[in-house]
């Protein structure tokens, strides 16, 4: 069976878990895993489906061994396993992912997520995004692709949970066209200027 054709039976069976009829072409891949290098890792992908921006992770250099795999489709987690052996396969609900551990609880430095935000509703976003953030390093970033004109996360949840949001790209040889967003923990402020007079005394 196609990749294509797994993709619309999984789209019929249930469309709010699957973001698009087809697979994200090469152009998505290679838009939504730029920013990623053999540095970048642990890697964590939500949401890859027939695996086309697991390729783009491999091909940039991301070792097998330090790339895990969150799919909540039974059939996607199989053909996965089957399709990139050393790559860590975990068939569950991505919202789940802050109550497991991954990589012995080294910090995760990018997750990469294919997860159709545009159908789903804000409480399983913020699922999504908190226990993301519960595995993400302080200087980690999490990649999220929209088919929307604006980022998919809503504000409210972004401020809720400090972080911002920055479009690094769009890309037209897509069906539909798409973007991507890198979404990150907001700085803390300092709570008080250097030198400034309203610094507390010793």
């Amino acid at each position: 069976m196609s990749d294509a054709v797994q993709f619309l039976r999984a789209w019929i069976t249930d469309p709010r878990r699957v973001a698009s009829i087809t697979p994200s072409s090469n152009a998505l891949a290679a838009l939504i895993t730029s920013e990623i290098t053999p540095e970048t890792t642990p890697v964590v992908e939500l949401g890859p489906g027939t695996g086309v921006f697991t390729r783009a992770l491999l091909a940039r250099g991301v070792p097998a061994d330090r790339l895990a795999l969150v799919e909540r489709g039974a059939e996607f987690a199989t053909m996965l396993g089957e399709r990139f052996p050393g790559v860590r396969v975990l068939a569950m609900d991505a919202t789940d992912l802050g109550r497991v551990e991954l990589f012995g609880g080294e910090p995760v430095k990018a997750v990469i997520s294919g997860l159709p935000f545009l159908s789903m509703p804000a409480r399983q976003i913020m699922g999504v995004l908190d226990g993301a953030f519960a595995h993400l390093s302080p200087d980690g970033a999490f990649y999220q692709f929209t088919y929307g004109a604006r980022c998919p996360v809503p504000r409210l949840i972004l401020e809720r949970l400090g972080l911002k949001a920055f479009r690094i790209g769009r890309t037209f040889s897509n069906f539909p066209p798409a973007a991507v967003y890198r979404i990150r923990r907001r700085p803390m402020r300092r709570l008080y200027a250097v030198g400034s007079e309203s610094q507390p005394r010793p």
